[in-house]
C-alpha cells in the first residue's frame, strides 16, 4: 500500500483512477478544461508531462507515425506522420503556467502529478508540492533521473512498457537504495494505440506476485475493456487517456475517452469492484432467506402412524427449505416417529422420538 496525498494505493482500497491530459492537452487552457472535466467525473487523479522540446529533442526534423481517428460512426482511421518536436511543443507549459495549473486542480480537489524527463522538473513538482512522480517507460534506466526521483521522497510511478523484468527490479533497487518505499509499478504496453497481442495483461499477475508494491495499468487501447480486465485482474491503479474530441488529428486522442463517456468509465469500474466483492464466500442475512426458500425440506409421502420406524420410502423432498435438509435423511431414516404425520405434512427434529428424548 503507498499514500497518494490524502488517498491509499493498494490491495484492499478502491481502484484508483488516474484521467491521462499530458498527450491531449494543447495549452494551459486547454489543460485545465480537461482537468476541470476530469474532477467532474470523480476521478481521483489527473496527470500531465512536463516537456522541454529544445531540449529534449536533438534532430527537429525526427517524424514519427500514428494512427487518427477520421470518422466515430465507421472507426475509420488514417495513418499519419508528423514531427515530434512540434507534438512535444504543444504539451510545453511554462513554469507559471504549471503553478497556475496545480493551482487549478487543488481547488477542484483533484490529485496532480506528472511524468518527467529531467531533474530540474523534478524540483519543479517538490516546489508545487506534488505527492507524486511519473517516470516514463523509455527512462526506465535512467538510473541518475531516478536516483533524484527517489531522493524527493515522493511516490514513484514507474512506467515498463518495453522493460525487461530484469530491469523492474533493477530500477526498484534504485529506489529503495535511497530509502523510497513509495513505488507504483504500471504494466504499460507500448503502441498508440497498442496491440491486442502485445497487451498481456497477464503480466499485472506476475508484478503482483513479485513485488510488494500496488500494480496498475496504463492503458494504450480504444474503450475501455481493458481496463476492466485489469482491475479484474488486480490492478490498484488505471490511467487512461482523456480528450475534448477523439477525432482531433493528433497522437493519443483515438485512443482516449471523451467527456461523456468519463462518468460511465468511473462507474462501470466501480460497480466491477462490488461484484468483484470479497475471496471468502459471506452470505448475507438476505442470500440465507432466498436459500432456505429455494430448497428442500424432507416431508413424508405417505400417512405415518406414530411409533413407526421411518424407511426411505417414507420421505419426500419438497420446498421450502425450513424444515430438515435433504443431506440428514440418511440419520432420519431408522428414527421413530413420536406421534402420527399425514401425506405431505413436513418432518421437523420434533416429530423424531430420539430428539423429544433429548
Amino acid at each position: 500500500m503507498v499514500g497518494f496525498g490524502k488517498r491509499q494505493v493498494g490491495d484492499g482500497h478502491p481502484c484508483f483512477i488516474t484521467f491521462e491530459a499530458g498527450p491531449t492537452h494543447s495549452g494551459l487552457e486547454s489543460a485545465m478544461e480537461l482537468a476541470s472535466l476530469a474532477a467532474a467525473a470523480k476521478a481521483d487523479a489527473i496527470k500531465f508531462q512536463m516537456i522541454d522540446p529544445d531540449r529534449l529533442v536533438s534532430d527537429r526534423e525526427q517524424t514519427i507515425s500514428f494512427k487518427i481517428l477520421v470518422d466515430k460512426e465507421t472507426n475509420r482511421t488514417e495513418t499519419v506522420e508528423e514531427r515530434l518536436y512540434d507534438i512535444l511543443c504543444r504539451r510545453a507549459l511554462t513554469k507559471e503556467q504549471w503553478h497556475r495549473l496545480k493551482k487549478h486542480c487543488d481547488r477542484l480537489g483533484l490529485a496532480f502529478f506528472a511524468t518527467i524527463g529531467f531533474e530540474e522538473e523534478i524540483e519543479l513538482l517538490e516546489d508545487l508540492g506534488c505527492d507524486s512522480i511519473k517516470i516514463a517507460s523509455a527512462d526506465v534506466n535512467h538510473v541518475p533521473l531516478i536516483r533524484r526521483a527517489a531522493q524527493s521522497g515522493m511516490c514513484l510511478q514507474l512506467d515498463t512498457g518495453n522493460a525487461t523484468i530484469g530491469e523492474i527490479e533493477t530500477t526498484v533497487d534504485v529506489i529503495r537504495a535511497e530509502g523510497n518505499e513509495n513505488i507504483i509499478i504500471h504494466h504499460c504496453p507500448s503502441g498508440y494505440p497498442a496491440h491486442l497481442d502485445g497487451i498481456n495483461l497477464r503480466v499485472i499477475s506476475t508484478l503482483k506476485q513479485m513485488f510488494p508494491y500496488p500494480i496498475a495499468y496504463s492503458d494504450h487501447t480504444p474503450g475501455w475493456e481493458m481496463d476492466l480486465a485489469a482491475v479484474a485482474l488486480g490492478a490498484n491503479l488505471v490511467e487512461k487517456t482523456i480528450s475534448k474530441d477523439r477525432t482531433t488529428p493528433a497522437i493519443e486522442h483515438m485512443m482516449s475517452i471523451e467527456p461523456q463517456e468519463m462518468d460511465s468509465f468511473i462507474k462501470v469500474i466501480r460497480d466491477l469492484e462490488t461484484a468483484l466483492g470479497r475471496t471468502r464466500r459471506v452470505m448475507s442475512g438476505v442470500e440465507r432467506k432466498r436459500r432456505a426458500a429455494n430448497r428442500r425440506s424432507i416431508h413424508l409421502c405417505r400417512d405415518v402412524r406414530a411409533g413407526k420406524t421411518l424407511a426411505h420410502e417414507d420421505l419426500d423432498y419438497r420446498r421450502p427449505g425450513y424444515g430438515i435438509p435433504p443431506s440428514e435423511a440418511d440419520f432420519v431414516v431408522g428414527q421413530t416417529l413420536c406421534r402420527a404425520k399425514r401425506k405431505g405434512e413436513r418432518l421437523d427434529w420434533t416429530d423424531l422420538a430420539a430428539m423429544e428424548l433429548v
